[in-house]
């Protein structure tokens, strides 16, 4: 494998692993998804085009293969982990490990659109042009889910509803 391979992916993959598992919501699944992403980029290493941007290309990648087991894991019985518990290399005091909860709660209550823009913007830090190609969607688009996720995201941490209100539409012909 050449040099520069190596030296574009391996830092790449903490950033993917962190993408991959806040997408399918399992740190094995997700190490998986990394391992068949970097197999394909590194396979496919001659079709990454010479624009200097290898992270976008690779993330587009990842991004393409979770939505496709995220697809097919609707049509299968879904398997729960024995043992969901990741070990911490940070102790978190109670409070901290609290609102982290509260806040992957409200990441999965997202739309998956808006899940995976918000994570690759924020967490990933992509500009929304990267991101754009990642999802292969217009910048615009990207930047209302965005919007959107935001918002979302707000509304569910601080406990409002997230539902429209109802309207009262009154019916014409009855006068009511």
């Amino acid at each position: 494998m050449p040099p520069d391979i190596m030296r574009t992916l391996s830092p790449l993959i903490p950033a993917l692993r962190r993408y991959a598992r806040a997408l399918l919501h399992d740190a094995w699944d997700a190490d998986d998804l990394v391992q068949d992403c970097l197999e394909r980029a590194i396979g496919r290493w001659h079709q990454c085009r010479d624009d200097g941007n290898a992270r976008a290309w690779v993330f587009t990648i990842l991004h393409n293969l979770a939505m496709t087991r995220l697809r097919r894991a609707t049509r299968q019985p879904r398997m729960l982990p024995i043992d969901g518990a990741e070990p911490a290399s940070i102790r978190a005091t109670q409070e901290e490990h609290l609102h982290c909860q509260d806040v992957m709660s409200a990441l999965a209550h997202l739309p998956d659109e808006q899940r995976s823009v918000l994570l690759l913007i924020a967490v990933e830090d992509l500009s929304y042009l990267e991101a754009a190609k990642v999802l292969d969607i217009p910048v615009g688009t990207v930047m209302s889910r965005l919007s959107r996720a935001r918002d979302r995201l707000h509304r569910l941490l601080s406990g409002e509803s997230t539902r429209a209100p109802l309207r009262i539409v009154k019916n014409a012909m009855n006068g009511e």
